[in-house]
């Protein structure tokens, strides 16, 4: 619905006397003040002063009822009324906790004096209609609460007065300053517009590896390209930032975290999703986010000092176009998303200045967003964690993500029909093949090469990027038929692996255009036959334009399309060169990991004795773990040096920390045959091996993952939990966790096909469903199965709440954040022992009556609650309330309970409510609003309690402390801060 239809026009003689009965009335002398009052001190509606809940509830049915008088577009959806009245006296009975003075609220205005009004009130619960319906009607009555304000109290009168005064004078002084200078921020505004229209058309295009496509068409729209990719929690944080298992879409991370460090494989779309989010900032210009993308390896390219803001824009055709100082204002104003891409694309040394860099710039600007990519192995776990960054990575393709991306790429490149069918077969049958489609670079790689081929694939990662290169370089013009000079792949090789190994050798990605002519005219002498593409500017531009291998980020530089291809050819030259000890002497570079891996598998049989043999000399675990992980790309090896290597490998067993396990794994499926016996390791031993073998990616681990499944380690059944999403999702929830012994209490299923992958528990589990579950879905997946326990959190779309019909195992429940459902009698005698809702429907209370099992009760709800609404066999020993009002008449029956949390709103009614907690004889815990306390010091007798918790930041006045630790001796006291959302 349009919002303008919610347009609530009242006459002021129906509005203002309903509000005057919010207030009581003026006091003698209470405009003779030496400082303002406080809204409190006005409000009528606290201990019976003159209102109670039923007399606010009739005043907020009342003033609905008026608003729906008028003659137009009904704004509520039937049968809402109810909700709409019940929120609004809600929401106005929050008048007695603001903090506010008459003063500061007639300053804020009408609308951010109703924001802070919302923000004081519980969330309303309600439909988007009737929530805009009710945002209106708060508005309405504020700005007539205000004008009673100014009409009320004299001290608020005569400061207006005065401000008004200065106002003027502020008004006169500002309107003579622009008369002098121009608007800054309207040039602001016109730039920022023009700047992101360049950033959302510069990033919002990827480039099709191998397409024989005419010159320029091979670019592939972003929208078309991108498959969003999932982040798990990096080593360290499992237990300590992020929750465990941790799983959330990459693309929003910049929503959840304002400080990511994202570490992935090359390949893997580090670089694709910081375009991603660049576009999708600069086309939400409304946001008024600003994104940045600071490319690293152009930045550094000459060993500069990282950037200042106002030299963000440097190498961009708007660079110099910004108005003076834009660049700090929106860092200033905490507006910017700072890309900052691969830290492992400049060298370790410098490594630590550019740390330093980011430190300064989030000290000076602390309130924006930051996202850093890198190899996982570049830096140390922690090496941002004092800066208060998250560490996640960027989990490998699913299969569901495959099947994604070579749809999407078959129909971008308009391939013939069935040819994307024909490859997805392939990738599911061959075992060689799928552990090749996990990151974006091969998948798009096998893509280009099996239309190229017409179905022909090869079958490892050398013979892939062989035949990668075979396509890019010569093949693809020659059967276009361009008229080009001939020229075999050999020498074009021969000059392309000089400019790769000067990368790799200074540890960098990106290097001058005149240095890249440079080098190719020194090696043109010893590859004459590349002489027939002319000399050394004519024979770059032919690899730049023809090959696809190089690109140019600016008219002055080049770098290879992808890192992958620059170390396959930098191992080659290494090879050339004779370079096996150069190679073995920078096994602990992470550089140059993928360097030595390639120079194995290209190798001789003689060099890759020798390569494999000096890492094993060199003796550290990093370059062990290396001479192992090559053991896969040596097709021919000594069988005594293979032994050797695996010797080596067994002194790392088993590793000592979730790092070493994860870089151990990475070495690939081989490794899985040396990871702990389940059967006899300990707790230790086994998180590591499920660890090791959950990053070998491979299908071959999961018979071996499912030997854990009767592990009573509480973080070895969690790592198997998070695992899901590594693996085929059928096959991992039949072979994994649906044998888990007992069965997970919270095994998350965040897609409509992992909750159709679930199908049989040997006992009923504890699900949490994420917010992309779909209605059917669910219906679906409680069909087949019951549940103990069920978490949904944020999910708008839980309808009736039929699908937990014939739960009988359900035992606990937590809904929150999720929209309004329509019917709540699916909840009607569930054998629940403990619910957290936070949600309004009507209904809950009718439900919560049904539990007889009821043990723990957290409730949000618009509504008043009673304890007399609970069923007859509950016994409640942890009870947590947000309610309007909460009578708690019977309660004291509950003589099991221990915590109780009244709520920042709860009043008692007299000292029949004090007698009644007097009652809870095991009561331990015990939280209530601080201006209860002098009921509390009279009449509370509870020698058991050990904790009292107020609402409220105010200091307590000396002989009331006194009073309350004489009467509580035993009882520590505590205070808190709690902040309702609207």
């Amino acid at each position: 619905m349009d919002a303008s239809v919610v347009g609530i026009r009242l006459a002021s003689g129906v509005v203002a006397p309903l509000v005057r009965k919010l207030f009581r009335q003026e006091e003698a002398g209470a405009g003779l003040v030496d400082r303002p009052h406080r809204i409190s001190s006005y409000v009528a509606l606290r201990e019976k002063r003159a209102l109670d809940a039923a007399d606010l509830r009739k005043l907020a049915d009342r003033l609905v009822e008026e608003a729906l008088r008028a003659p137009r577009e009904r704004p509520l959806p039937p049968g809402e009324e109810a909700g709409v009245a019940a929120a609004l006296a809600a929401t106005l009975y929050a008048l007695g906790d603001l903090a506010l003075s008459d003063v500061e609220a007639v300053r804020l205005g009408p609308r951010d004096f109703a924001r802070a009004l919302r923000a004081a009130g519980p969330h309303p619960g309600l439909s988007r209609d009737a929530e805009l319906f009710h945002s209106r009607l708060v508005d309405l009555a504020c700005l007539h609460i205000l004008h009673f304000f100014t009409q009320r109290s004299t001290f608020v009168a005569a400061t207006l007065v005065e401000q008004s005064r200065l106002h003027a004078e502020t008004i006169a002084k500002v309107d003579e300053l622009l008369t002098r200078v121009p608007r800054q921020d309207g040039r602001d505004t016109a730039f920022e517009a023009r700047y992101l229209d360049y950033l959302a058309r510069r990033h919002s295009a990827l480039t099709i590896f191998g397409l024989d496509l005419e010159p320029g068409s091979s670019r592939w729209p972003l929208d078309a390209a991108y498959v969003s990719l999932e982040v798990t929690a990096a080593p360290g944080t499992r237990t300590e930032a992020l929750p465990s298992p941790y799983s959330l879409p990459a693309d929003r991370l910049p929503a959840e975290h304002h400080r990511v460090l994202l570490r992935g494989e090359a390949g893997s779309g580090k670089t694709t999703l910081i375009q991603w989010l660049a576009v999708s900032a600069a086309r939400d210009a409304g946001s008024g986010i600003i994104p940045f993308v600071l490319p690293l390896r152009s930045l550094t390219r000459h060993g500069e000092r990282l950037p200042a803001p106002r030299a963000f824009l440097a190498g961009s055709p708007l660079a110099g176009e910004a108005p003076e100082g834009w660049e700090g204002r929106v860092l200033r104003d905490g507006r910017a998303l700072l890309l900052v891409d691969g830290i492992d694309e400049i060298p370790a040394a410098e490594r630590d200045r550019a740390r330093d860099w980011l430190a300064d710039l989030i000290t000076a600007c602390p309130g924006n967003r930051w996202l850093v990519t890198s190899r996982p192995s570049a830096v140390r776990p922690d090496w941002l964690r004092g800066e208060d960054f998250t560490e996640v990575t960027l989990a490998p393709m699913t299969r569901a993500n495959v099947r994604a991306f070579i749809e999407r790429w078959h129909t971008a490149a308009a391939a013939p029909e069935g040819y994307a069918e024909l490859l997805l077969d392939s990738v599911r049958t061959k075992p060689d093949l799928a552990p090749l489609a996990t990151n974006p670079l091969l998948c798009g790689l096998i893509c280009a090469l099996h239309r190229e081929r017409r179905g022909f694939l090869p079958t490892g990662r050398k013979e892939l990027y062989t035949a990668a290169l075979s396509m890019l370089l010569h093949r693809r013009d020659r059967e276009r038929g361009l008229r080009l000079p001939d020229l075999a792949e050999e020498p074009q090789l021969q000059l392309l692996q000089r400019l790769a190994h000067w990368l790799i050798r200074n540890g960098r990605t990106e290097m001058d255009r005149s240095r890249a002519e440079d080098l190719i005219a020194g090696a043109l002498p010893a590859v004459p036959v590349a002489r027939v593409l002319g000399e050394a500017p004519l024979v770059y531009r032919h690899f730049l334009e023809r090959t696809g291998l190089l690109r140019a980020p600016t008219e002055d530089t080049v770098e290879f399309v992808h890192r992958t291809f620059q170390d396959y050819l930098g191992a080659r030259a290494a090879l050339d060169e004779g370079g096996v000890g150069e190679l073995a002497g920078h096994s602990d570079d992470d550089q140059w990991e993928d360097v030595i891996r390639m120079a194995v598998a290209q190798g001789r049989p003689r060099e890759r004795t020798e390569i494999i043999r000096a890492l094993l000399d060199r003796g550290t675990d990093r370059s062990v773990l290396l001479a192992y992980a090559s053991l896969q790309y040596a097709a021919e090896l000594d069988p005594a040096l293979r032994a050797a290597a695996e010797a080596a490998v067994r002194h790392l067993l088993p590793p000592r920390s979730v790092e070493e396990a994860q870089e151990l794994g990475r070495t690939g499926p081989l490794v899985l045959e040396l990871l702990a016996d389940p059967g006899t390791a300990d707790d230790h031993e086994a998180l590591m091996a499920v660890t090791a073998a959950g990053e070998t990616l491979s299908e071959l681990a999961i018979p071996y993952l499912a030997r854990y499944h009767d592990s009573s380690s509480s973080e070895v059944r969690q790592a198997l939990i998070a695992l899901w999403g590594r693996f085929d999702t059928r096959e991992y929830a039949r072979e994994v966790l649906e044998r888990l012994t007992p069965p997970p209490s919270d095994l998350l299923v965040r897609t409509d096909a992992q909750a159709d992958a679930l199908h049989a528990f040997p006992r009923p589990p504890g699900l949490v469903i994420g917010g992309e579950v779909t209605r059917p879905a669910l219906s679906e997946l409680f069909s087949r199965i019951k549940v103990s326990g069920l978490r949904i959190d944020g999910h708008r779309d839980l309808g009736d709440l039929d699908f937990l019909r014939g739960q009988t195992a359900l035992e606990r429940l937590r809904i929150s954040r999720c929209g309004s459902s329509t019917d709540m009698t699916a909840l009607r005698g569930l054998p629940l022992r403990a619910a957290h809702l936070d949600f309004g429907t009507p209904g809950v209370h009718e439900a919560i009556a049904s539990w007889n099992h009821l043990r723990h009760l957290e409730l949000c709800s618009p509504r008043p609650w009673s304890a007399r609404e609970l069923a007859p066999g509950a016994n409640l020993v942890h009870l947590v309330l947000d309610t309007p009002a909460a009578d708690v008449t019977d309660l004291g029956r509950h003589t099991g309970l221990r915590v109780l949390n009244l709520g920042h709103r709860w009043r008692p009614a007299g000292p029949a409510d004090w007698a009644e907690l007097s009652r809870l004889e095991h009561l331990e815990e015990l939280a209530v609003p601080e201006d209860v306390l002098e009921g509390l010091v009279e009449h509370l007798r509870l020698p058991t309690l050990r904790t009292l918790r107020l609402y409220g930041d105010e200091l307590l006045p000396p002989d009331l402390e006194e009073r309350l630790a004489r009467r509580l001796p035993e009882t520590e006291i505590e205070s808190f801060y709690t902040v309702y959302e609207q």
